[in-house]
């Protein structure tokens, strides 16, 4: 596997930068753009952007911020919020976006990631699955940035991932929704369960709070490891985590 990556995550309500803890209960975390210049010169490897609403408000991402982070840095970003068809992705691609995320829209119409693959290629199309354990099991849920529209889909975790793969999918983000904002650690067991049921990278999400975490996270396979509370309140640094994970003997870019 090539260097691991870490990932800030900066959820977009309205226009600036939030975080909730188990998707609920949002606060204010800044703006959009200087949170994005801030991660960039830390040495994040790749940002993602989740326009949280978008969704479940029947819309498409604001593409006015996408651009102008796009013109202000130079590392990889994703970006996710109501991309419901090729045209609404492409804008967001031409906009200067490396990637689309899709989750609700997917679960609405699956055909969708094979619609964005053969247009723009797998490595473009990422599947955000947001996974919650019940009964015993992970089921997938959706419209999870609203908490007025969140709804169970009746699909477990790993069909769905197995299934979005099959139609396309270039990787998956795994948000472990009990795990969101705690501080308490990844769900390394479903990650693993993840990262051995499929072939693309899988991206660990919710509940980073201290350097093992991630180092756990790596150590099971997860091609990346993304966070948000711990790097936006600076509980951890980039550069300090990743020179402990190189010491753990893990591969990282400097």
């Amino acid at each position: 596997m090539s260097a691991r990556r870490i990932i800030p995550c900066l959820d977009v309500k309205y226009g600036r930068v939030v975080k909730g803890v188990q998707f609920r209960d949002h606060r204010d975390a800044g703006d959009i753009v200087e949170q994005a210049m801030r991660y960039r010169d830390e040495g994040a490897d790749e940002l993602v952007f989740y326009d949280i609403t978008a969704s479940a408000e029947g819309r498409s991402v604001d593409l006015a911020w996408v651009r102008k982070v796009a013109e202000t840095i130079d590392i990889p970003f994703a970006v996710a919020g109501g991309l419901c068809s090729r045209d609404k992705a492409a804008a967001c691609l031409d906009c200067g976006a490396d990637k689309v995320s899709i989750n609700s829209p997917a679960l609405e119409r699956p055909g969708l990631i094979g619609e964005l693959a053969r247009e723009f290629g797998s490595q473009c199309v990422v599947l955000g699955v947001d996974s919650f354990e019940a009964n015993g099991d992970y089921w997938v849920k959706q419209y999870t940035g609203s908490p007025d529209a969140t709804r169970d889909t009746g699909r477990r975790t790993l069909d769905w991932v197995r299934e979005a793969c099959d139609r396309g999918a270039g990787e998956v983000v795994l948000n472990c929704m009990r795990r969101d904002g705690v501080r308490t650690g990844y769900d390394i067991p479903h990650t693993a369960a993840v990262v051995k049921a499929i072939t693309v990278p899988v991206i660990a999400s919710g509940g980073a709070g201290a350097p093992e975490h991630f180092r756990h996270a790596f150590e099971i396979g997860a091609s990346g490891a993304l966070a948000a509370t711990v790097f936006h309140e600076r509980i951890i640094g980039i550069p300090k985590l990743k020179e402990f994970l190189v010491s753990c003997g893990i591969e990282m870019r400097l």
